[in-house]
């Protein structure tokens, strides 16, 4: 039987994961699939404590986080495909369009 402790170890490694890559990674794309891993780590650990504790509560949480996640997804690559239209990269490092 898989526990509560299972769950929040693959949660934790899994949010570890994606904050490296947040860190290591310039790729923009890279970056965006990072931080959807690391929602994705944040809702298991939600719904493991509410499965854990018998309680709806986290579950309904998830469903809100899914939709943030979403949207932020769709607006994140419309901001990218600019990006890569103006610059011709999606090198974070070559992006400096907010410098004088």
């Amino acid at each position: 039987m898989v526990t509560l402790t299972s769950y929040l170890i693959l949660s934790a490694a899994m949010f570890i994961i994606g904050a490296t890559g947040v860190l290591v990674r310039r790729n923009a794309i890279i970056v965006f699939m990072s931080i959807e891993l690391m929602l994705n780590s944040v809702n298991l650990t939600l719904v493991a404590f509410s499965a854990f504790l018998g309680d709806s509560t986290g579950q309904a949480l998830v469903f809100f986080v899914m939709t943030v996640a979403a949207a932020e997804a769709a607006v994140g690559l419309a901001i990218v495909i600019a990006l890569f239209r103006r610059k011709q990269t999606v090198n974070l490092d070559e992006i400096n369009i907010l410098k004088w």
